[in-house]
């Protein structure tokens, strides 16, 4: 009878003291789950965090863009050179079928005739380039189609060149391809970020950071007018002059990465735009431009020299005169004049 009974419920040890504590545990467990995202929580950025943080990806954007146009300038050089190589393959298998229609001629003539000569072995052939290659077979081919034959091997060797050379520029043009995806990339993700991080800010911050920002980028564009503003263009119908008078007129224009204009520009795009309408041709980037002219130091610069910053030469402008410049800043601005002191100096060179 007594195996029959119902086991007694054991009380929680320590009594209703323990019981306690253990429901306040786990009530302190809860509330410190609850709240831990709060506790974890980013503090709100600071204007000043905000400001250097996106100084920084926009240079870092800048540097990025700069890549980019390099590899584009070299993507497109390869593109052109396939273009060209695909259009000598063309000519050259025209040639080769010319040479081989008139040896195939001969070769029919040859054959109606009874005689079965070079020529007709050479159209039997399942691989003329192979048959071509034996090296005594010029030395034995001492009938009258000689010639026709050694046209048509120097036409088999100048297709088969060029094939070579147009797959190898097409592998080029696809890895530069690939490079300029990459850069691409990297561009719009820093831009993003950017963007992101001055949303964060209130209207009265986001217009103090565009004041402040690197290259006067929130600076209203400036007029012509006396000593310590905009300096008017210089009338002397030097190449410098127009080169100076282009980035005039382009002032107010917005900044597009990777643009040459006429519409928008980027810094590097602003400058080799400006010099073309000179009559001058500079390379497409900050870092190959630097090396297109004569290097002048600070002290000795004059109107349309290139003004170069960064210590990875990564933003360029052109100098205007009177310690200004006119450079397209960044995304989201426009081209317009700043001093040259609002950036940190990497040099200058003279195109002209």
């Amino acid at each position: 009878m007594a195996s029959h009974r119902k086991p007694r419920q054991r009380p929680l040890a320590g009594g209703p003291a323990r019981a306690t504590a253990a429901t306040l545990a786990l009530a302190g467990a809860a509330t410190a789950t609850a709240f831990e995202g709060v506790s974890q929580a980013d503090p709100r950025p600071t204007p000043a965090q905000v400001k250097s943080e996106v100084d920084r990806l926009y240079e870092e954007a800048e540097a990025a863009t700069e890549r980019y146009n390099g590899a584009k300038e070299q993507a497109d050089e390869a593109e052109r050179a396939l273009t060209g190589l695909r259009e000598e393959t063309a000519r050259k298998t025209d040639q080769l079928n010319t040479a081989r229609s008139a040896l195939g001629t001969l070769a029919a003539s040859q054959y109606r005739s009874g005689s079965l000569g070079t020529a007709v072995q050479l159209a039997l052939a399942s691989d003329p380039q192979q048959y071509l290659s034996q090296a005594s077979f010029i030395a034995r081919a001492g009938d009258r189609n000689a010639a026709g034959i050694t046209t048509v091997r120097r036409r088999l060797d100048e297709v088969g060149k060029l094939r070579e050379q147009a797959a190898g520029r097409l592998a080029d043009l696809r890895s530069r391809q690939d490079e300029l995806a990459g850069h691409k990339t990297a561009i719009e993700e820093k831009l993003t970020a950017a963007k992101n991080l001055l949303a964060r800010l209130t209207a009265e911050e986001r217009a103090a950071y565009e004041a402040q920002a690197p290259g006067g980028a929130g600076a209203a564009p400036a007029a012509p007018g006396p000593t310590g503003s905009t300096p008017a263009p210089p009338s002397d119908g030097s190449r410098a002059a127009r080169a100076v008078a282009f980035a005039h007129s382009a002032i107010g224009k917005p900044y597009v990465w990777g643009s040459t204009g006429p519409g928008s520009f980027d810094c590097s795009g602003l400058t080799q735009a400006a010099w073309r309408s000179a009559g001058v041709s500079l390379p497409r980037t900050t870092y190959t431009q630097i090396n297109a002219g004569r290097r002048v130091s600070r002290d000795q610069l004059a109107p349309g020299d290139l003004v170069f910053f960064y210590s990875g030469v990564t933003h360029v402008g052109l100098y205007i005169g009177n310690g200004q410049m006119i450079h397209a800043p960044r995304p989201g601005s426009t081209v317009r004049s700043a001093p040259i002191d609002s950036m940190p100096w990497a040099g200058a060179s003279r195109p002209a």
